[in-house]
This record gives structure tokens, C-alpha cells and sequence, in this order.
């Protein structure tokens, strides 16, 4: 065959073409896949810091457990010149937040914390889990601060009714095809509850 001739033809062309394309269609569905479980899992992230939240707020805290005079707890009768059946100022507390070691005062005032209760956390961990596999211990946070709703020496239950946050942070996801980033960390989630009879007794 003659090098002109050789030029002038055109047969297999579509094949060549085809297999110039074929690597960019893959990487595209392989992207549209990994869009679809992206946001699959941060829908599943989502809900499960709402089912976290939800269990925190009608279960024991983690800062004080069952203790009924430490963290979440404690009694605000006589602080502050406080009397039985006075409403507790927002600004008599402040911010507590639990890992899953410790319970610390991340913004004052914040009453005796006593106890860390990893009992109560695992209870709202355990929640979170269920909904999210994926989730570790070290990946959920829980907070306790002020909300304006609490009296003073309250006979039914805890004085407070603190704002509780369960917040999931440095989840990850791997894509099905890690070319330049093989993993993609995803943003913090939280949900937010009012306290409720603190027991689970009466709610859940």
C-alpha cells in the first residue's frame, strides 16, 4: 500500500475515536455515581445526628448521668440569690461539651460537671451508629448550653433545660475511582434539641 494511499484511509476511524472516548465516559459515570453517594451519605449523616440529638434529650446527660446534683443536674437554688420557683437567667450557664473521654466547660459558667458518664454517651452514640455505621466514638460531640428555660429548686425534674447538640465531624468518603484525591472529607453536621425529662422515663 502507498504511503498516500495509506493517508487517505479511513477505515477503523470510528474505533480509534471510540477508544479515545471511552476512558472520559467511564471517569463521568463513575463521577455521576460518586455524586449520588455523596449525597447519600450525607443525608444518612444528617438524620443521624437528628435521631442522635433526639435520644440525648429524653435520656440522662453525659455530664452528670443519674447524679441529680452535678453538670446538667445540679441544683440552682440559692446561686445568684436564686429561690425556689425563680426562673434561671440564660446567663447562669454556659457551655458544656462531651466527647467520648471527657466532659469539659467550654464556656463559663458551668455547675460542678461530676462524673463523665460513658454510659450515657454510648446511649446516644449507639443511636447515631445505627443510622450511620460509618461513625466512630471520636466522630461525635455533644453539647449542652444555655437555653433560658430552667427554675430554680424544680421538684419534677433537673432545674435546666439546656440546648443540646449532637454534632458529627471528620467523617470521610472515598470515591469509587481516587485519582487525585482519594479522600474527600466531608462537612460537620449537627442537630439541636431542647432538654427534656432528662430519664427517659416519660419520652422515647
Amino acid at each position: 500500500m502507498s504511503k498516500l494511499r495509506l493517508l487517505s484511509e479511513r477505515g477503523g476511524a470510528a474505533g480509534a475515536e471510540f477508544a479515545l472516548l471511552v476512558p472520559l465516559l467511564i471517569l463521568l459515570l463513575f463521577g455521576i455515581i460518586d455524586v449520588g453517594r455523596w449525597m447519600y451519605l450525607y443525608n444518612r449523616a444528617d438524620k443521624a445526628t437528628q435521631m442522635g440529638v433526639r435520644m440525648a434529650a429524653v435520656t440522662y446527660p453525659v455530664a452528670g448521668g443519674s447524679n441529680l446534683a452535678t453538670g446538667v443536674n445540679s441544683s440552682y437554688l440559692g446561686v445568684g440569690g436564686l429561690t425556689q420557683g425563680d426562673s434561671i437567667p440564660a446567663s447562669a450557664f454556659g457551655k458544656i461539651t462531651c466527647t467520648n473521654t471527657a466532659c469539659t466547660c467550654t464556656t463559663s459558667p458551668c455547675p460542678t460537671l461530676g462524673t463523665f458518664s460513658n454510659a450515657d454517651f454510648l446511649t446516644v452514640y449507639n443511636r447515631v451508629h445505627a443510622f450511620l455505621p460509618e461513625a466512630q466514638q471520636s466522630n461525635v460531640t455533644i453539647e449542652y448550653s444555655s437555653s433560658g428555660i430552667g427554675y430554680a429548686g424544680n421538684p419534677n425534674g433537673p432545674d435546666l433545660a439546656p440546648l443540646i447538640t449532637v454534632r458529627l465531624s471528620g467523617l470521610q468518603f472515598r470515591p469509587m475511582i481516587a485519582l487525585a484525591v482519594p479522600t474527600m472529607n466531608m462537612p460537620d453536621f449537627h442537630a439541636s434539641l431542647t432538654f427534656e425529662d432528662g430519664t427517659g422515663a416519660q419520652s422515647n
